[in-house]
């Protein structure tokens, strides 16, 4: 009963925001390139604004490290809601069509994007500090659960918000869901900390953080970026082949669906796997399932055989919630953890840009069978990498401070 009660005592400071944000997310993400195009954006150039969102996660990682060891992490949270909500408004602002309607909706888009790698950062470090380190798998894991589980209602609700409101309707929703999450992390408890602390988190800076660890990031951090790139590309691949079988979309769907439903159930369990036999254990399993699943998917010719393969990947998926901040979690530091964190969430969006990018790259040149074989063989790869750099317990484990909020 301890353990569910520690668990709760967070839920409503980090696991109701992190619901919220994945609704808010997940409501827009399907209509982000529509938008674009409303505003005359060609294909490519309403593709380009999409990957604004993961560009704008990608530049300010670092950045969102050094803001949350200098502010905190609860302010952090605060304020990445304030900027996602004043993007949203940016996206909601229709002046019409041309580059300058384009311009002022992109600038929205990156807004939300960066917001977004702030406010993953900050909630992540805060549990983090929180949670005893016997249930960080597991509180962790859930963090990861709880996103899946908001990302996967928000388009559902979108599309609800859609029929009264229009394509405005999911920006509105979305709006809607960040306030509500800025307005929980305003009433959040700051973490407790000392006068020393503060001061020897003063003196922390991200090229003395990339000093004191480059091992970890040169060789765990590989790892993590390789099993990044091979989750990221596992959302391309399964529409992919049901558009080369010649499948529905509507089929596709479902397909795809169903894979969700898997991954979004096991990863609770996966966490007390981890808290209790060690990382090790699931982390490589994790990696070892998806790239065999990419393996074995050109080999099916047909929705059935598609659709066991898809949702064999939603487990390795799901089994792997929350292992890469898991991971980053055990390896950091106990004084500057949030630049830390910055620096080990850049690895893992770098391994997320790469992995599709091989993907088209192998496809463009030897077809798109090959091209799963090959992102599958990166599965493999990370596996044998996490087998080999995670830190066994004795060595790499050992029980930090934990900053709780206060009592």
């Amino acid at each position: 009963m301890a353990e569910e009660f520690r668990l709760r005592s967070v839920a409503v400071a980090v696991y109701g925001p992190a619901a919220l944000f994945g609704l808010a997310e997940g409501s827009m993400l399907p209509v982000v390139a529509l938008s674009a195009i409303d505003r005359g954006a060609t294909t490519p150039v309403a593709a380009l604004i999409g990957a604004l969102l993961g560009i704008g996660a990608l530049v300010t990682n670092i950045p969102a490290g050094i803001l949350a060891t200098r502010v905190g992490e609860r302010k952090s949270m605060v304020l990445a809601a304030a900027v996602s909500a004043v993007g949203l408004v940016l996206c909601l602002v229709n002046i019409g069509t041309g580059q300058g309607a384009l311009v002022l909706y992109g600038a929205g888009v990156l807004l939300i994007g960066a917001a977004s790698a702030v406010y993953s950062l900050a909630r992540q470090s805060y549990l983090t500090e929180s949670v005893p380190l016997h249930m960080r798998a597991r509180a962790l894991s859930t963090l990861g659960g709880t996103m899946r589980v908001g990302l996967f209602l928000g388009p559902f609700a979108g599309a609800a918000v859609m029929q009264f409101w229009g394509t405005a309707g999911a920006y509105y929703l979305s709006l809607v869901a960040v306030l509500a999450a800025g307005a929980v992390a305003y009433r959040v408890p700051d973490l407790e900390t000392t006068a020393e602390h503060r001061a020897a988190v003063a003196a922390i800076t991200t090229w003395g953080m990339i000093k004191q660890k480059w091992r970890v990031y040169a060789t765990l951090g590989v790892g993590v970026l390789l099993l990044s790139g091979i989750r990221q590309t596992r959302q391309t691949v399964v529409p992919l082949w049901a558009a080369h079988l010649g499948l529905s979309p509507t089929v596709s769907s479902l397909i795809y669906g169903f894979a969700g439903a898997i991954d979004a159930l096991v990863f609770y369990p996966a966490g007390k796997v981890m808290d209790r036999h060690g990382r090790r254990w699931v982390a490589v399993p994790s990696a070892f399932v998806l790239g065999a699943s990419f393996v074995l998917m050109p080999l099916t010719h047909g929705a059935v055989l598609l659709a066991v393969v898809a949702m064999v990947m939603g487990f390795g998926n799901g089994i792997g919630s929350g292992i890469v901040m898991t991971l980053g979690a055990d390896v950091s530091p106990s004084v500057g953890r949030p630049t830390h964190l910055g620096i080990w969430n850049e690895l893992g969006d770098i391994g997320s840009g790469l992995g599709p990018l091989l993907l088209a790259g192998v496809t463009a040149l030897a077809g798109l069978g090959l091209g799963i074989v090959v992102s599958g063989l990166v599965g493999f790869a990370a596996a044998g990498a996490l087998w080999t750099w995670i830190p066994r317990p004795s060595r790499g484990l050992r029980p930090a401070a934990v900053r709780g909020p206060p009592s």
